[in-house]
């Protein structure tokens, strides 16, 4: 197992361009995200805010934008434990066949020590799959909390 980053890799029954407006319309996010809005004008070098019940938990900078493609941006908590913490980097590319997208997240440029990493490869599973059940059936999955794993 690599021990310096995070994939993750799923399969949903939709558009690329559905689920890139998923991604990035902060309306679809609060649904699956657990009330949480990422807030950006999507244009490189322009902060992307995740806003959860008009608190601000991450501060993050837009790296790359390739509609409906590719997206890339750091990746930098600022509450608790993780606000001290140096930025890290997340990809999100977007692969479509036959009514099919692939959805491939990576997760990487931790800090030495990080504890964002253990909570991130938790954390984006149970959120992808919730962005997959609300395109696939309508329905997010509800919130869930899972100890780290060993």
């Amino acid at each position: 197992m690599d021990t310096t980053s995070c994939t993750v890799v799923l399969y949903i029954g939709a558009p690329a361009e559905v689920v890139w407006d998923a991604l990035t319309d902060p309306d679809i996010t609060m649904r699956y995200w657990h009330n949480t809005r990422l807030e950006s004008t999507w244009l490189v070098g322009d902060p992307l805010l995740f806003v959860r019940n008009g608190d601000v938990t991450d501060r993050n900078t837009i790296l790359e934008v390739v509609k409906p493609k590719r997206l890339r941006y750091t990746f930098k908590p600022v509450f608790g434990d993780f606000a001290s913490e140096a930025p890290s980097h997340v990809s999100i590319m977007l692969d479509h066949d036959n009514g099919v997208t692939r959805l491939t997240l990576h997760h990487d440029q931790f800090a030495p020590a990080s504890a964002v990493l253990p909570a991130v490869r938790i954390g984006w599973p149970m959120l992808l799959s919730s962005l997959k059940s609300l395109l696939e059936c309508g329905t997010p999955l509800p919130p869930a909390t899972f100890p780290a794993e060993a």
